[in-house]
């Protein structure tokens, strides 16, 4: 029980699918961490003692939920087992130890009131693995307050998730390691090998020119003090004038060299980490935290700071420490032996503090992590703050974080301090007891104080290496953390899987001749978490070059539905069809390229008009972006600016209302020209005089394509196609405006104060 495995949560909300890789491991399958999640369907908020028995059984484990006493956790629950753990948290539970029982009630005669009453006492301490923590001892009493909740008229209990294996939890097949390795990680180094090579070479220039000095130390003394040979004092000089200048020149060369390896290889590691994140599927993102995601640009920082700084400079040291060490032992083995000595006593005392630095470093991720991701709140949500009258409540918030930032700086500093403190006494020690072992030898005649005194300088040139040795084992310590949390990352599936590629077009052809423009939902059902699905058994036809509107009161799950259209999920049942293939069958980038879209929550660029417009276009064709601004009625508002289409906006320009944003999304969307069109509150900003313009001038645009319009108002559905009616998923009712108001039923209760009438 001792050793049961551990793994460490990667992000905030991640404790409950590192518990259950946990129990796993247990059992002796192995499964990652993003596996775990998708099963769970984990979200921002983390996930529900449902989710992680789905789970569960998804990987074959038999697994149940209950709320029992602390007796009958440790006596009948099978362990390990995941508890509830202070109303927020999941934690492992996988041993509970025995105090020993008193002579008393080891007696016959017991009755079993006796026997119960005395249950609890039983036990002294729990053993959990907390996914924040690490293993740890919990008393009784502790485990008690974090987990039991208190029951009026009953005995306190608490929610637990019983696990067993199954068969099926061996059957299932070994995941393929799709992870960062040593060997993916050092490639970024060895594409530049050539340069490398020259490193190398001015390394061994630098310790053949530092290898000199002590013997034009000992020269120094021996020859010229000695001699008075001051003809040869002033060779002497000369020659150490050189190999300074010497070793300023190499210092300056390697400086060079490693600088442009690190800035390339720092360039080369987060460009192909974004280039990872922009193949995620959009679902992902959903679930992650924006300080989560920004820390771990941070890592990719330490690896590539381990890789050009650390790395290599441990090979100089290595080079070093051998020269200077061969060097120490000419001079005198009992000295080489006392520093050897000394030195294995000092890496030890450091390499007992790691364990302590990882724990802390995984505290001070997700601290930072929050602090990342607050500061984000207040700075964009200043104006709903003050609004609100929050201002202090917030700055609260942020004020805990930075407290518990500074206890784990606290925590840090006093583990440096003590581990300075053992170092410096380890080294300091061994250095005096050379000194005066050198001294010694020159006292007896073993040495002439001129070795002494490049034996002194040997010493010296041997304390760097033994450093930046250790600098190196935290270094690499701290790398392989980050490579933790990054693989993380490069684990998750693409979201454009190999087998779905473009389907080629045969020449002359158009995708409208390609594909047949008509959308069908067949027994769709969506659900972000488990429970009560957002979409359920959906069953609707999209004609091609019509407008469909989906009506349906907030939380109905019209965004949803819109959301796969888009292909940012997949259905957890049924099947989507474009035309008369899957939707699924034709790939994400091809099916995006045609369609034009407006979001709720659209996202402006830190750039000029036109290019938030025409984004990502290297040439804007000025006719399309005329054509945009009209339709989206944007010409008198970008005439009124000083610099037309080339104001800045965004978060580093001009402010703009909501309405002007609205309406840039949608000339961004007719911009693009697509046969799709897919509209989510395009005009819910909008005044009505701008509405009817725009309304009209899209209505236009519309002619000839598939449109689907999300919307509340009246004068922005009553003239498409079709009109669908989404409640609690489901669809209640489709038709036109007219036959939709003739029925009098769900529709015509969403829009009657729209249209004056009365029941």
């Amino acid at each position: 029980m001792s050793d049961f495995p551990f793994y460490k949560q990667l992000d905030q909300k991640d404790c409950g699918p590192a518990c259950l890789r946990m129990v796993a491991k247990h059992y002796g399958r192995t499964f990652s961490a993003q596996t775990l999640r998708e099963k769970a369907r984990i979200s921002k908020e983390g996930v529900s003692l449902l989710g992680l028995a789905d789970a569960a059984e998804a990987i074959g484990f038999r697994a149940l939920g209950a709320q029992i006493s602390f007796e009958q956790l440790v006596e009948d629950a099978p362990l390990p087992c995941i508890v509830h753990w202070r109303q927020q948290h999941f934690v492992v539970v996988y041993e509970a130890k025995k105090a020993r029982r008193p002579w008393a009630s080891r007696l016959p005669f017991r009755t079993a009131e006796a026997e119960a009453g005395e249950a609890a006492g039983q036990y002294r301490s729990v053993r959990i693995a907390d996914p924040n923590i690490g293993l740890i001892t919990c008393p009784v009493d502790d485990f008690r307050q974090h987990w039991l909740t208190p029951q009026p008229g009953s005995e306190d209990t608490g929610v637990v998730l019983m696990l067993e294996p199954t068969e099926a939890l061996h059957e299932q097949e070994a995941e393929r390691n799709t992870a960062y390795s040593a060997e993916k990680i050092l490639a970024y180094l060895w594409t530049y090998k050539r340069l490398l090579l020259q490193l190398l070479i001015s390394i061994l220039v630098g310790s053949g020119l530092q290898l000199l000095m002590p013997f034009l130390t000992q020269s120094v003394v021996d020859v010229g003090i000695n001699t008075q040979n001051v003809p040869f004092l002033y060779l002497i000089l000369a020659g150490q004038f050189l190999l300074m200048v010497g070793r300023l020149v190499n210092d300056f060369i390697k400086g060079w060299i490693l600088l442009y390896i690190s800035v390339r290889v720092n360039i080369s590691i987060l460009s192909d980490f974004f280039i990872k994140l922009m193949r995620l599927p959009v679902a992902f993102f959903d679930t992650k935290h924006f300080g989560d995601l920004l820390q771990r640009v941070n890592d990719h920082h330490r690896i590539e700071a381990f890789l050009t700084g650390q790395t290599v400079n441990v090979v100089f040291s290595c080079i070093s420490l051998v020269i200077f060490s061969g060097a120490l032992a000419i001079y005198s083995l009992p000295i080489f032996t006392v520093f050897i000595l000394g030195s294995l006593l000092y890496f030890g005392w450091i390499m007992l503090f790691l364990a302590k630095r990882k724990s802390l470093d995984y505290k001070r991720f997700d601290v930072s992590a929050r602090d990342q991701s607050m500061m984000v709140q207040l700075l964009q949500g200043m104006q709903e703050i003050k609004l609100a009258g929050a201002e202090r409540p917030m700055r609260w918030a942020w004020e805990r974080i930075q407290a518990r930032l500074y206890k784990l700086q606290m925590s840090s500093l006093a583990l440096n301090q003590y581990q300075q403190t053992g170092a410096v006494l380890l080294n300091d020690g061994k250095n005096i007891i050379i000194l005066f072992m050198a001294a010694q030898a020159v006292v007896n005649g073993q040495l002439t104080l001129g070795q002494m005194l490049a034996l002194q300088y040997i010493v010296g040139q041997l304390s760097s290496p033994i450093e930046q040795l250790i600098g190196f084992v935290q270094g690499f310590q701290d790398a392989r953390i980050s490579l933790e949390r990054l693989n993380e990352i490069h684990a998750v599936a693409d979201e454009e899987s190999a087998d779905v590629l473009p389907a080629p077009l045969t020449p002359g052809s158009t995708w409208r001749e390609a594909h047949a423009n008509s959308l069908q939902f067949n027994h769709v059902s969506f659900q972000y978490l488990v429970g009560e699905p957002i979409l359920n058994q959906i069953n609707l036809l999209i004609p091609g070059g019509k407008t469909t509107a989906i009506v349906g009161m907030s939380g109905s799950g019209k965004t949803t539905l819109l959301k796969m259209l888009l292909r940012f999920h997949d259905p957890s049942s049924g099947e989507i069809r474009l035309g008369n293939g899957a939707l699924r069958s034709v790939s994400h980038s091809q099916w995006r390229s045609q369609c034009g879209v407006v979001m709720q929550d659209g996202f402006l660029f830190s750039d000029t008009i036109a290019r938030n417009i025409a984004v990502g276009v290297d040439h804007i064709e000025i006719e399309r972006l005329e054509h945009a601004v009209h339709v989206a009625n944007l010409r008198d508002f970008i005439q009124t600016l000083p610099l037309g289409y080339h104001t800045t906006i965004g978060a580093e320009g001009n402010g703009i209302s909501q309405g002007q944003r609205q309406r840039i999304l949608i000339a961004r969307a007719v911009y693009k020209d697509p046969q799709f069109i897919f509209l989510d509150e395009a005009t819910n900003a909008l005044d009505a005089n701008n509405e009817a313009v725009i309304v009209e001038r899209l209505n236009e645009f519309f002619r000839g394509r598939t449109v689907v319009v999300i919307a509340h108002r009246l004068s922005t559905v009553m003239h498409a196609d079709q009109i669908v009616v989404l409640d609690k998923g489901s669809i209640v009712e489709a038709g036109t405006h007219a036959q939709l108001v003739a029925t009098r039923g769900s529709y015509w209760e969403l829009v009657k104060n729209q249209l004056e009438l009365s029941a």
